[in-house]
């Protein structure tokens, strides 16, 4: 895998807009049964941090992941959204950064993600020793990708795959809530956002024939 070297990590106020805007992609991911022996409780927190202000990680909570953690993360994050025509990679959008602050923030959400993303950061790495006696981010892409591609199939006997399968799509669904909230990832999807129009002559006739509408709009 190329090594990417990383700008200055997120601001406090930049992560906290991407948790207001990825939250929605992750809400669909299922809880996953790893054991939580080893993950310390949230202590709470206090009023939530106003958005407009200037923040360094660790103004308000620790960040969990450790430094072998951060390059599995980045590793697997960019098998799940490489560099291509369409955008960077992931890791060059700061999806690890965004991952780490998810996952170290005491919010019940974020603590359940918690729960499953360092367990599944753990699998990943024993599967890889496993296979090929290294970890993930020390793989080449062939052997990352063999790992990922028996996640991502329906029927797994393997109850052990079953649990990293899920852990599996929580991460994934959380590297996309991440990577669609930037500006680069709403250019690959073809998203336009706030731009203002000019004229707006409603809906193309192709969209309301399907959907058996009549045009009201007159420009």
């Amino acid at each position: 895998m190329d090594t990417h070297e990383l700008p200055p990590r997120l601001s406090r106020r930049q992560v906290l807009k991407w948790f207001a805007a990825a939250t929605a992609a992750s809400q669909a991911t299922p809880f996953l049964a790893f054991s939580q022996d080893s993950i310390p409780p949230a202590l709470g927190y206090g009023s939530d941090p106003k958005v407009t202000g200037i923040y360094k990680p660790g103004d308000f909570w620790s960040l969990t992941l450790s430094s072998q953690q951060r390059k599995t993360v980045t590793a697997l994050v960019d098998v799940i959204l490489p560099a291509d025509d369409l955008g960077p990679a992931a890791s060059l959008l700061r999806v690890p950064d965004f991952i780490d602050e998810w996952v170290s923030a005491p919010y019940p959400k974020q603590q359940i993600d918690q729960g499953i993303v360092l367990p599944g950061l753990k699998w990943i790495d024993e599967e890889s020793d496993r296979r090929f006696n290294k970890n993930f981010a020390d793989l080449n892409s062939k052997q990352q990708q063999a790992i990922c591609d028996d996640l991502c199939k329906p029927d797994l006997a393997d109850p052990k795959l079953r649990e990293a399968a899920s852990f599996f799509h929580t991460f994934t669904s959380l590297s996309m809530g991440a990577y669609y909230s930037t500006p680069e990832g709403w250019k690959a999807i073809g998203y336009v956002g706030n731009t203002a129009m000019a004229t707006f002559d409603g809906p193309p006739k192709a969209i309301l024939d399907k959907l058996g509408l009549e045009q009201t709009v007159k420009s």
